[in-house]
């Protein structure tokens, strides 16, 4: 990897009181997974995190699972549970690697389950805003906490900050992947990538591929068309502002990588989520 962050900046979702939990949590947790222990195989050839959902809302699980797969995170939702009781159930059986808890449920509520399972992250969703909550789930070592109605956004931010950048088991392919997401809009080839990684051009193309069964081209292109996606929906910019915006020169290009990676036109691609309610 370039770099790990050490630490995190929470967005603030409660004003003061998530202020609070930002300085506080940053420094008792530590930051990210060295590397999942539990995982399974991806359709990539990359490491998947075995994930569960609890949640007894049925819009919030379909947004959370809206979410990671539209994004193409190397999470695997292994279940879903709506009460307590088959929150821990579920976790039980299934060992994930990254839960997201509800507080409120049936049964047990959140910070029940969390104290009687180990050897995984959770990130909190919540609607309650006290300070008292932000301790106790500091106090049961969650490791984020995000609040409801779930932003796209923080949902992100909350996903990355627990996995990190092992989006594969090479540090090499890693980097890589860190580096695009984050100049994505910027010019990117191989000779520099090769540099990054103290490899040959030849040698990182072929490892890409391996393990992300893409090449770093294409990988580039569908990073650009999913920023885009979020640019057009949160920013509320214009199809010519938001290509741009991620490196796009002309909307030729940009038209044709996000019909190779959406399947369908902007236009349409749109209407059909403003259709669905997203």
């Amino acid at each position: 990897m370039i770099h790990r962050l050490k630490t995190g900046i929470l967005k603030e979702i409660y004003g003061t009181v998530y202020g609070v939990w930002n300085v506080y949590f940053w420094q008792k947790t530590e930051y990210p997974f060295k590397q999942p222990q539990i995982l399974c195989s991806g359709r990539r050839g990359t490491f998947v995190i075995k994930t569960v959902i609890c949640d007894d809302e049925a819009a919030t699980v379909n947004i959370i699972r809206y979410y990671i797969e539209s994004k193409s995170f190397p999470l695997e939702i292994v279940g879903t549970a709506d009460n307590g009781r088959e929150a821990l159930s579920l976790i039980q059986r299934t060992a994930p690697n990254l839960v997201f808890m509800d507080i409120h449920m049936p049964y047990m509520d959140g910070f029940q389950v969390i104290e009687n399972i180990s050897g995984c992250k959770v990130i909190v969703v919540t609607a309650y805003d006290s300070f008292a909550y932000a301790q106790k789930a500091l106090r049961a070592g969650v490791c984020d906490i995000i609040a409801k109605p779930v932003d796209f956004h923080q949902l992100e931010q909350a996903i990355y900050r627990a996995i990190g950048w092992d989006v594969t088991s090479d540090e090499r392919v890693n980097a890589i992947i860190e580096y695009i997401n984050s100049n994505y809009s910027e010019k990117i080839e191989l000779p520099q990538l090769a540099k990054l990684t103290f490899s040959t051009q030849s040698y990182i193309a072929r490892l890409f591929k391996k393990h992300m069964s893409m090449t770093i081209i294409s990988y580039v292109h569908m990073i650009r068309v999913e920023k885009s996606v979020d640019l057009v929906k949160e920013k509320k910019m214009s199809l010519q502002e938001a290509a741009e915006a991620v490196g796009y020169s002309n909307l030729k290009d940009y038209y044709k990588y996000f019909k190779i990676y959406k399947g369908q036109t902007p236009a349409a691609y749109f209407k059909e989520q403003n259709e669905k309610g997203f």
